[in-house]
């Protein structure tokens, strides 16, 4: 009986695991450039001082769905989106280089270039700054032009140019903070082929209806780990009573 209630036990606990990551899901369905998280469970022997005759349940997540969103007009000029394949590099909070597929540019008071969330942007050299200005332009390659303060309508300087890449998805990795990181061992090289969409944002590629299912289902499979636990002890139970009459 232990192993039927150690399984069932272990199945519930993971259950629960298997329906958070499908509700993180669902509760970024309106968050731009979310990319949804696949959920998958498997069975592992637990080894120890004896044979391996127990297993156990495993939720784990084995990759990040990168299926691009649709894209989203909003008419703001500093709202960008990659249009096709490739990532837009940020600066992320420890300092290294992560990459989004959309986002919302503003600029702060020291003149530097941020996203909606604040993560600097990263040029040809590092962070992008940005003099005083008018007028802010993004070309579809990337590239930064702005209209000094008291210059002519017509006259437009080129700042930095956007760092676009285009590197191998199963060498990218989506972290704990929700960037996506390189996992490979030379840096990014920008690639000119990568092109950028001014005045949209791309949206979130999370299928409400589908996450909706799928914790559904698995909260059917909860209630059955739970009564093969029921009856787990009501047959421990029966061969107690059975060994007491004997």
């Amino acid at each position: 009986m232990d192993k039927m209630l150690y399984v069932s036990m272990t199945g519930a606990h993971q259950n629960t695991l298997a329906q958070r990551a499908h509700a993180n899901n669902l509760a970024n369905v309106s968050t731009t450039g979310f990319r949804r998280d696949f959920e998958q469970a498997r069975s592992m022997q637990v080894f120890g001082d004896s044979f391996p005759s127990r297993v156990y349940a495993m939720s784990e997540r084995p990759g990040t769905d990168f299926t691009p969103g649709s894209l989203q007009e909003t008419g703001r000029d500093l709202d960008v989106a990659i249009g096709g394949k490739g990532w837009l590099a940020v600066q992320a909070p420890d300092g290294s280089e992560a990459y989004v597929r959309t986002a919302s540019l503003n600029v702060d008071a020291l003149g530097v270039l941020r996203t909606g969330d604040g993560l600097p942007v990263m040029g040809n050299a590092g962070p992008i700054a940005v003099p005083p200005e008018q007028k802010i332009e993004i070309g579809n390659d990337g590239t930064i032009s702005i209209r000094a303060l008291g210059e002519a309508p017509n006259v437009l300087a080129e700042v930095d140019r956007l760092k676009l890449v285009n590197p191998d998805l199963k060498q990218m990795e989506k972290g704990t903070d929700g960037l996506i990181r390189y996992t490979g061992q030379d840096p990014v090289a920008a690639d000119a082929t990568v092109e950028i969409t001014s005045g949209f944002l791309e949206s979130s590629n999370v299928n409400a209806v589908a996450e909706m299912t799928a914790i559904l289902s698995l909260s059917r499979q909860f209630e059955l780990q739970v009564k093969m636990m029921r009856t787990a002890e009501d047959d421990a139970a029966a061969v107690a009573r059975v060994l007491q009459m004997s």
